[in-house]
């Protein structure tokens, strides 16, 4: 509502209303209460010309007040809206037209390569960590990263069926069909295995050191190792390949159920490093595709004389 005000100050008076300050005549007190009625007179008369009444005028700007407030949080929603729409549609744009060929091609690798999935992990789609990824792994293998070796980065999978330590075998399942120098990694390692077990190093009766500190210098009894009953590993067969498959048939003897902790520790770092086994079975008479009496090389029959 529009105010007017008389004020007397020096014998004179001003109209002082919401928007500016107008000067009346320049007369003494007695004057001025006689301009007061006329003042307000022309204030109404202002106020009624306008039409609608400082009410009215006050309601409707309070009414546009609410309604511009109202209109700023609607607008700030759908800037925010807007820009998470550009944002996703410049990701898009960005992955179609700029996307780095040699991301695709290890994200299109990946689809059939577990290996290579388990080193990018999350981070495909992201070609800056997909990189980063790859140069951790690089970092790892060292200067020799470039070698033949192609060792997993996944664990193998380790299952029992029916195992008979002095009856059975022993399957190994290679991420494909093993080349020659494969063949001789694998045989090597069973052939050291058996070397060991043949002379009874799988004998838990004597682990004498096994569970002291080497803080201090331990004390070895040596007759109480001669004593031990000697356990030693009694017969193996060669090792032979089918495809991606490899088995040794074994009779560990007396020797302890150590010798198979020993063996498994000699194959995961063989796996990591070097060839890559998927699985390894204890026991069971046949796995995959492995048939029996077929020991043509034309047919991807390999062996290993031990």
């Amino acid at each position: 509502m529009s105010t007017i005000m008389m004020v007397n100050c020096q014998h004179s008076c001003w109209s002082i209303n919401s928007t500016s300050l107008h000067p009346l005549i320049h007369q003494g007190p007695s004057s001025s209460r006689k301009l007061l009625p006329m003042v307000i007179t022309k204030s109404a008369a202002a106020h009624a010309h306008r039409g609608g009444g400082a009410v009215q005028d006050d309601t409707n700007n309070e009414t546009d007040i609410n309604i511009t407030k109202k209109g700023s949080g609607t607008s700030a929603r759908s800037r925010r809206l807007l820009k998470v729409r550009e944002e996703k549609r410049k990701k898009e744009y960005d992955r179609t037209h700029n996307y780095p060929a040699w991301a695709k091609v290890l994200e299109d690798a990946c689809k059939h390569d577990s290996e290579l999935r388990a080193v990018l992990g999350d981070s495909v789609g992201n070609p800056e960590q997909m990189k980063q990824k790859v140069q951790q792994r690089v970092r790892s293998k060292g200067p020799d990263f470039r070698k033949s070796k192609t060792g997993s980065v996944l664990s193998f999978k380790v299952s029992f069926r029916d195992f008979n330590p002095t009856d059975s075998y022993i399957w190994f399942e290679l991420y494909g069909s093993p080349t020659d120098r494969d063949v001789v990694l694998i045989g090597s390692v069973i052939q050291s295995w058996y070397v060991m077990g043949r002379l009874g190093a799988f004998n838990s009766s004597n682990l004498q050191l096994a569970n002291l500190s080497m803080d201090h210098n331990p004390i070895y009894d040596a007759d109480k190792g001669f004593k031990v009953m000697p356990s030693s590993f009694h017969d193996i067969s060669d090792v032979e390949f089918q495809d991606n498959w490899g088995r040794v048939w074994v009779d560990l003897g007396t020797s302890d159920i150590l010798a198979v902790d020993v063996l498994l520790n000699c194959l995961t770092v063989l796996s990591s490093e070097y060839l890559g086994i998927q699985q390894v079975v204890f026991g069971g008479r046949r796995m995959g595709d492995w048939e029996e009496g077929m020991t043509s090389p034309e047919f991807g029959y390999k062996t290993f004389k031990i």
